[in-house]
């Protein structure tokens, strides 16, 4: 096979034998490799473990031709089809609603199927392949300096014992860990060993705030490490690094790409219910590789498993500074939808945010709907009009979280999605309208787990207001309880082994 230009494309050519267009190919063919060409390292690094389209991959088109033609860049189809199923090659849907079709003007074709479900990273059609790196592995042992002083509590020196042997033996692993436990802590003799290794490692979260707010850390402990942050609008994208903190979502760009991967707040949405973000840790992994998955909320399934022994897992019931967690209190507060449309909350609310800011605590306020984000704020800022709101669409979500981690916010009004990856030291908590069906047992247990992190303050308090209690508050409530005693008794013991 040989490769023509073609519209800012690298074409492929088949001969007669091979016939079919290239739509209709499972494989490509894939030339020997040239090992006398002199490659570019700079294409090296930016295609390495990666599959990317065109439009991803700022090098000149004649460069990565030279580069396909001597074997050193493959190409494979983003989109295949098999027994009349299209399949996405760089998300995994193969749910056919999800897929359309359109007149090309690339390929010719009247009906050139793409998939809409991650046309969000680029437009992945029939005739445009992937293009990814299959030339010498980039190899590199560099002093990993470790800068980190604290001490483990006896819960995670055991859990991060479990994740360096995970690591050793390229296993599975569940560290379920109550929030606030020091999960991150936990990884880092894990993150050490393997990057003494010269092993690739990647950190996964669901939630770009996580993501911000463990970049920093991780370059603290580790300064001479090249760490690169991934997510939406990030400028590390473009750039090799041995240690990536990444969403889910921009995994989908990766092929075995790394030794270990290390899945944070597995529970949490979107990537719980998302099979293409599940599908995208799975292939981002090297074929010998390690998975640790991170979560002070494992699902019902997830639980079983650990039960019977079919799920291979470490618990930390206990915070780091041995206090418990904070119990949820239910306040009714009566019809809380119909005194907001009035403009207005009830009384118990208003005299709590009162309170809040004499107390000078921080706190968040977590409302079930984006919608009255701005409703609620309106009110509050008849007390403080330092008062904010944020939410997932929010142009000014970063500048506002960091506000609100400064102290230059009293109260955050918000969405779902604080609840997770964003830590105030001395805060507390309130749910309005906590029986929504938004807040599920595990969002409950995450809000919660926002109150009494720091050991300096690791109390407070976390109120749930309703109109009417719901299975997920109690449960909520239950768990949180349980995991207490659980801690309890395992420090009343001192019995290092938290996973029987």
């Amino acid at each position: 096979m040989r490769f023509v230009l073609q519209d800012e494309r690298l074409i492929p050519t088949f001969s007669v034998h091979e016939g079919l267009p290239i739509s209709q190919h499972q494989t490509l063919p894939h030339t020997p490799l040239n090992k006398q060409f002199n490659y570019s390292t700079q294409l090296q690094q930016h295609l390495y473990g990666k599959e990317l389209l065109l439009a991803e991959i700022p090098f000149p088109l004649e460069t990565l031709h030279e580069h396909v033609n001597h074997g050193y860049v493959q190409l494979s189809h983003g989109i295949t089809k098999q027994n009349y199923i299209y399949i996405c090659k760089r998300c995994g849907s193969d749910t056919q609603s999800l897929f359309a079709s359109f007149a090309c003007s690339r390929c010719g074709e009247d009906h050139c199927h793409y998939c809409r479900n991650c046309i969000m990273m680029g437009r992945v059609s029939e005739c445009t392949p992937f293009y990814r790196w299959v030339g010498p592995e980039i190899t590199e042992k560099t002093e990993v300096l470790f800068d980190w002083e604290g001490e483990l509590s006896q819960g995670q020196a055991y859990a991060s014992k479990e994740v360096v042997t995970a690591i050793q033996g390229n296993r599975e692993l569940l560290v379920w860990a109550v929030c606030g436990a020091g999960k991150t802590e936990v990884l880092f003799k894990g993150l050490e060993y393997s990057l003494l290794q010269g092993k690739r490692v990647c950190i996964a979260t669901p939630r770009t705030d996580v993501v911000l707010e463990l970049t920093p850390r991780l370059k603290k402990v580790f300064p001479n490490t090249k760490i690169a942050a991934l997510y939406g609008g990030s400028e590390d994208r473009q750039r090799y690094a041995n240690l990536y903190i990444s969403t889910t979502h921009q995994l989908l760009r990766f092929k075995e790409a790394f030794d270990v991967i290390i899945v944070d707040e597995v529970d949490a949405f979107p990537y719980s219910m998302d099979k293409s973000l599940q599908y995208a840790v799975q292939k981002a992994r090297k074929q010998i590789s390690s998975l640790i998955y991170l979560t002070a909320t494992p699902s019902k399934q997830w639980k079983k498993e650990v039960q019977q022994n079919k799920r291979q897992a470490v618990k930390i019931p206990a915070r780091y500074h041995g206090h418990p967690l904070p119990v949820p209190t239910f306040i009714w507060c009566g019809n809380w939808q119909k005194r907001l449309k009035k403009k207005t909350l009830p009384q118990i609310v208003l005299k709590w945010l009162e309170n809040q800011l004499n107390s000078k605590k921080q706190a968040f306020l977590f409302v079930p709907s984006v919608a009255i984000i701005d409703n609620v704020v309106d009110i509050c800022r008849h007390y403080d009009e330092r008062i904010e709101g944020v939410h997932a669409e929010d142009k000014q979500r970063k500048e506002k979280v960091q506000r609100f981690r400064n102290g230059e916010i009293p109260i955050i009004v918000t969405s779902t999605i604080l609840e997770r990856g964003v830590t105030i030291p001395n805060s507390d908590v309130a749910v309005l309208g906590s029986e929504d069906d938004i807040f599920t047992e595990s969002a409950l247990v995450q809000i919660a787990g926002r109150v009494g992190r720091s050991a300096k303050y690791p109390t407070g308090a976390v109120l749930f207001f309703h109109f009417g209690k719901t299975k997920a508050m109690v449960e909520a409530r239950k768990n949180v309880k349980q995991m207490n005693e659980m801690a309890r008794k395992s420090m009343e013991t001192m019995d290092s082994s938290f996973n029987k």
